[in-house]
């Protein structure tokens, strides 16, 4: 597959390639091209030519188009999802969910397009007062490997129907399903230039990127010491930014929880998408009255997931995304073990059997008694691991859960409304879910605080971050 560059599928400028593999068999899908700062300059171009006219274009003419690529994303959906899963991993059926959402994203922008007004004000003495709004120009996104599709569309909505171009990397692991949306959106009637995609690594492509002074907007997903590298590449050309970044959220488990339905939200919250989700469970914390009965039935629901190929019917969890990633929990595994940090009641290792011989599969694993010092509390952990940790009282709870410097999503489970309040306003976390967990929607506002990042995604804030404001004061 090639870039996407100026309406159409193009090599790079340096005509290699890299190859895509599929994480559960590691064979060859596709080649991607190997982008580099020349094709960055090329995309900018193209963006300059079609910038002007996209801006002018009405904002309902913008929501038509897109309305048109989601339909063409749901023609489609058996291929895309397919292709969605030989890249990432995560089985078909959330596959599915993901290109769903993709399309559910831009079909919630396209219903703002008419929205996109100024606010006329009249000041006492001052005259008459109102403020427009004006598209940055060219704005860009860097995306993860985890949520392709419907990340693509966190930036991808907002961005276009208010009239920017955008200028995307894919992460190099997962660029295939990201070049056929934008070949889709292509189809669909979306001017040549407006969205240009290049795939390639980080060190190349997405610090010039950062760097390029013509960028007046960058959105960013990924781990916080990226985060900060792009915060640093951005910061001489004064460009916004989003930084949507890492997360370790807790869910408080209290007594008088809806049992079954909590052990079915950290089963989910954890174990979706083979635990690499930046809003996933990272952190299990139950009152002690309900700790035993708790985890008897998780682990009995947990010992049966069917683990495999995300292309195989009834498989529940896939692989990792990549050996890197599966060596790195691993690594931290060791570690809880070699320093006595937490009981092993199930999973932890590679399983065993041809079928999982090539792939990068890992039991999904509950860790117990986790020592308050562990990374496994501290840091992000992405992959199908749940520390589990008891408490007495749900303040102690709180404070415990705050400590570390993440802040991303939290969740409390409990039918009691104060403790539900309590947790609301004490958790330290962008969102708070009550009696659900991993719950993202394009009506609200999405991001974290702390060292998970700066600005927000998704809801109608979002727009204001790819919009100018200008004030204009009138004297009569």
């Amino acid at each position: 597959m090639q870039m996407w560059i100026n309406g159409k599928f193009e090599a790079s400028q340096s005509s290699e390639v890299f190859e895509v593999r599929n994480p559960a068999t590691g064979a060859i899908i596709d080649t991607a091209p190997l982008g580099g700062e020349e094709d960055v300059e090329v995309a900018i171009e193209a963006a300059a030519e079609a910038s002007k006219e996209w801006a002018a274009t009405a904002p309902q003419a913008r929501a038509k188009l897109l309305f048109r690529a989601c339909e063409l994303v749901q023609e489609r959906l058996e291929g895309l999802a397919r292709l969605l899963t030989s890249e990432q991993g995560k089985p078909l059926s959330e596959a599915k969910n993901e290109l769903l959402g993709f399309s559910k994203v831009l079909e919630y922008y396209c219903g703002l397009a008419s929205t996109l007004k100024g606010d006329f004000i009249k000041i006492p003495g001052n005259g008459y007062s109102f403020t427009l709004k004006h598209p940055l120009g060219n704005c860009a996104a860097l995306i993860p490997w985890n949520m392709p599709a419907l990340i693509m569309s966190w930036k991808l909505g907002p961005a276009l129907i208010s009239g920017n171009c955008l200028l995307l990397k894919p992460a190099s692991s997962t660029p295939l399903t990201n070049l056929s949306l934008a070949a889709l959106l292509g189809e669909a009637g979306l001017p040549p230039g407006v969205l240009n995609v290049i795939s390639g690594p980080g060190p190349l492509v997405g610090e010039a990127i950062a760097k390029h002074p013509a960028i007046k907007k960058l959105s960013f997903t990924g781990d916080t010491e990226t985060g900060k590298r792009v915060a640093a590449l951005s910061a001489p050309s004064m460009k916004r930014l989003t930084l949507e970044l890492g997360g370790s959220d807790p869910m408080l488990v209290c007594a008088d929880a809806e049992l079954e339905a909590a052990i079915e939200g950290a089963l989910r919250g954890r174990f979706y998408n083979c635990g690499q989700t930046c809003t996933a469970v990272k952190r299990l914390y139950l009152q002690e009255e309900i700790a035993d009965e708790f985890l008897i039935k998780l682990q009995k629901r947990v010992e049966s997931l069917k683990v495999g190929n995300g292309l195989s019917e009834g498989v529940e969890l896939g692989p990792l995304n990549s050996e890197k990633q599966r060596t790195s929990v691993l690594t931290l595994l060791k570690e809880v073990w070699d320093n006595e940090e937490g009981k092993l009641l199930c999973g932890g290792k590679i399983p065993k059997g041809e079928e999982y011989a090539c792939g990068n599969f890992l039991e999904p694993t509950l860790i117990t008694d986790v020592a308050p010092d562990s990374r496994l509390l501290s840091e992000e952990v992405f992959g199908p691991v749940l520390p589990i940790v008891r408490f007495r009282k749900l303040e102690d709870a709180i404070e415990d859960v705050n400590r570390t410097k993440y802040g991303l999503g939290a969740s409390i489970w409990t039918k009691n409304l104060d403790q539900a309040r309590t947790a609301s306003e004490g958790l330290e976390a962008g969102t708070v879910w009550v009696n659900q967990h991993l719950k993202v929607t394009p009506e609200l506002p999405f991001g974290g605080t702390k060292a998970s990042g700066i600005g927000k995604e998704n809801g109608a804030e979002a727009l204001l971050e790819y919009l100018e404001s200008k004030s204009v004061m009138i004297k009569v």
